[in-house]
């Protein structure tokens, strides 16, 4: 594949009427934003930018210079006037005099929060004196693909020279902090006409005393690296062109929904994975390649690739032309348990006495010829921004290697980095993880109050969720609704009919395609049909038990096919019915199935205890407010079985129970949560009634 010698150019987005009257905080903010909303500008969280402002000091109501930049942790694309720290420029510069040296550096992160202007609660970050020692008002710090591959090339000096002239400057590979703070600005110092400078192995610096100028540059330096490049690998087949085609994208996209469960299973030992497959042109092009394991093996360069994607790939043994996945799954095993013997080596060759304990050693990146990458990492946005990063990297290969030789860092820096005793301090701030995070779960009849009132309770966990349902239009409102409250990443749908094989069947390849496979499975597609069993007829009897006895029986089998490949467990939840253990008039149909699933679930938490899987059931009764059964005949029918009218029916039922409450979607919820989370981990073959209370429906 030949790229194209007219690369799409950067869009100039600053609009002179949305900045003016702005302050220069907000300006930066501003400059901050439209940066990060172009990837091929920086990376998810990677870059930062800053201002020097005069403010009011607090205390003495004297004008002082203060430091804006971006705090720790944050991403620029997002980031809000609370993700900027401030410092005192002046006590910053204090620094300078007591800084010991570079074996000593660490320790001035230390000394930071002592610089903090007005009680700015904002961490600042490791880079802060990079901004700080810039003389210039306004300094921008980017990872631009065109960038890094100029500095990760075997000659980065010499092309930053080729490329920019005087402008731009070149300094070598130093790990951030405080004596890459003071090397920068010796540079500029002795270079006072540049405008920023490459930084070999990691990114670029481009500064001016203007909030504007200082975007206009950094957009001018990018697409100058972006357009020379072009020039030069014009008609050029990259990575030494193509050594194998891709399969047709279904193929892709089925090849990926077998091996991902079973990798998947592999690699969360320490802690549920959760799996990104993409396969796009780019991803295609490096995989497909004669150089990819060349490269790949080389390692990334910019420290924010390799702290996203590891150091280096694991690159699957799979042949397109001659497709055979068994074999693949068949060798996967050893694979990874050669990736985590080489990662092992590569710690125990470069620790230092007080690095902190080795971490996981599985793959994050996945190659697989002719197919695409899988990624694998704590929650979904983890893993698609992983991929986003290797696909960075893959451009910086692609540069880097065409027009000189593209250089990892060295593996004693990329340690260095990885184990960073302030990396694992921030490792350390973050937040435990919530109780069903890595998990993931198919609600059927996710569209319903209690499929949807489920599915929530799960995201808010922390689980990553597919509703499947047969009603379209209700399936999308749902998922906008979650997904708006949630998150995008965590959010998937298939419109699916659970009586229809080949449907479920395609739904089950769907969720490990798009999370990597299936933890937990809500079966709770359903009817409700009420009628005299004189006035039964077959058709009604046969579509009861078609969903609900059939439909659960495929559900289940499809989801156990993916646990078993996982090996590491499950949980299955029916949500049943109370109608299920005790009889009710003039619903024969309708008990009978139900009483079915229950059965099928005793039997199936049977064949799935030796494997971890856990089955167990919800019964409810009565869940009128929200469930989309009462929104039928069905209402209507038990209300006149029970000579009430529908507005009476509700006090019915609460009446009638023990308790004297009303159930609602949210309660059968939190029923259906316990029994997915470790919370009942010791727990199977078990009914919860969720009915306030029917003595009929005692279990015994």
């Amino acid at each position: 594949m030949t790229r194209s010698a007219n690369p799409q150019r950067l869009e100039n987005k600053w609009d002179d009427s949305v900045a003016k009257g702005m302050s220069e905080p907000e300006k930066l903010l501003y400059r901050s934003n439209l940066l990060g909303s172009d990837k091929r500008i920086t990376n998810y969280g990677g870059g930062n930018t800053s201002a020097k402002v005069t403010e009011t000091d607090p205390l003495t109501g004297a004008e002082v210079e203060v430091l804006w930049v971006k705090g720790s942790g944050g991403d620029v694309g997002s980031i809000r006037m609370d993700g900027f720290s401030t410092l005192y420029m002046d006590k910053l510069n204090a620094l300078r005099g007591i800084y010991r040296g570079v074996a000593f550096e660490d320790e001035m992160v230390g000394y930071l929060p002592h610089c903090t202007f007005d009680l700015n609660p904002r961490a600042a970050s490791i880079d802060t004196p990079l901004h700080a020692y810039v003389p210039a008002r306004h300094v921008d710090h980017m990872h631009p693909d065109a960038i890094i591959a100029i500095a990760a090339a075997k000659d980065s000096k010499a092309l930053t020279e080729t490329i920019f002239g005087a402008d731009i400057g070149w300094l070598p590979w130093k790990k951030p902090g405080f004596e890459l703070g003071l090397w920068l600005s010796d540079f500029c110092a002795k270079n006072p006409d540049a405008k920023g400078v490459v930084l070999e192995s990691h990114g670029l610096f481009t500064w001016a005393d203007d909030a504007q100028d200082c975007y206009d540059l950094t957009l001018a330096i990018i697409q100058k690296a972006t357009d020379w490049f072009a020039d030069q690998t014009a008609g050029k087949d990259a990575f030494g062109g193509a050594r194998h085609r891709s399969l047709p994208a279904d193929q892709r996209r089925a090849t990926a929904a077998r091996l991902m469960p079973v990798i998947r299973g592999m690699v969360s030992g320490q802690q549920h994975m959760v799996g990104h497959f993409t396969d796009s042109d780019t991803v295609l092009e490096f995989v497909n390649a004669h150089d990819m394991e060349r490269l790949a093996a080389l390692g990334t360069s910019c420290p924010d690739h390799f702290l996203r994607t590891k150091i280096r790939p694991l690159v699957v043994n799979f042949d397109p032309a001659k497709p055979d996945i068994d074999s693949t799954l068949a060798g996967l095993g050893d694979a990874v348990a050669a990736y985590r013997a080489d990662y092992a080596a590569y710690y125990d060759r470069c620790k230092h006495p007080d690095s902190p304990a080795i971490r996981d050693s599985n793959a994050v990146v996945y190659l697989i010829p002719g197919v695409g990458m899988i990624t694998f990492a704590k929650d979904k946005a983890t893993a698609r921004i992983s991929a986003e990063f290797y696909v960075n990297a893959i451009n910086v290969m692609r540069g880097a290697d065409a027009v000189s030789a593209y250089r990892g860092l060295p593996e004693q820096e990329a340690f260095d980095i990885e184990y960073w005793l302030l990396e694992e301090a921030k490792l350390q701030r973050m937040p435990q993880p919530k109780s069903l995070a890595g998990r993931v779960a198919l609600v059927t009849g996710g569209a319903g109050g209690i499929g949807s009132a489920t599915a929530e309770r799960y995201l808010r966990e922390g689980a990553c969720v597919m509703l499947a349902d047969i009603d379209a239009a209700a399936l999308a409102d749902t998922a906008a609704n979650l997904t708006a409250r949630y998150s995008a990443d965590a959010v998937r749908t298939v419109n699916m009919n659970v009586t229809d094989e080949i449907a479920v069947i395609k739904a089950f390849s769907e969720i490990s395609a798009e999370f990597g496979g299936v933890d937990i499975l809500v079966s709770n597609a359903g009817i409700a049909s009420s009628a005299p069993v004189t006035e039964t007829t077959l058709e009604l009897w046969n579509k009861n038990m078609a969903i609900l006895s059939t439909g659960y029986f495929l559900v289940s089998r499809e989801a156990f096919k993916v646990m078993l490949a996982q090996k590491i467990g499950g949980a299955v939840v029916f949500v049943a019915s109370k109608n299920g253990l005790a009889a009710s008039p003039n619903a024969s149909a309708y008990c009978t199935a139900k009483a079915s699933e229950i059965h099928l679930a005793r039997c199936l938490a049977l064949e799935g205890a030796p494997h971890g899987i856990r089955v167990n059931v919800v019964n409810p009764d009565a869940v009128l407010k929200g469930s989309k059964i009462w929104s039928g005949d069905w209402l209507k029918e038990r209300a006149d079985t029970y000579g009430k009218d529908k507005e009476g029916l509700e006090e019915h039922y609460r009446e009638r129970s023990l308790l004297k409450r009303s159930v609602f979607p949210e309660d059968i919820a939190e029923a259906a949560y316990f029994l997915a989370a470790d919370l009942s981990s010791k727990s199977t073959g078990n009914i919860i009634n969720v009915d306030a209370g029917n003595v009929q429906a005692f279990t015994r």
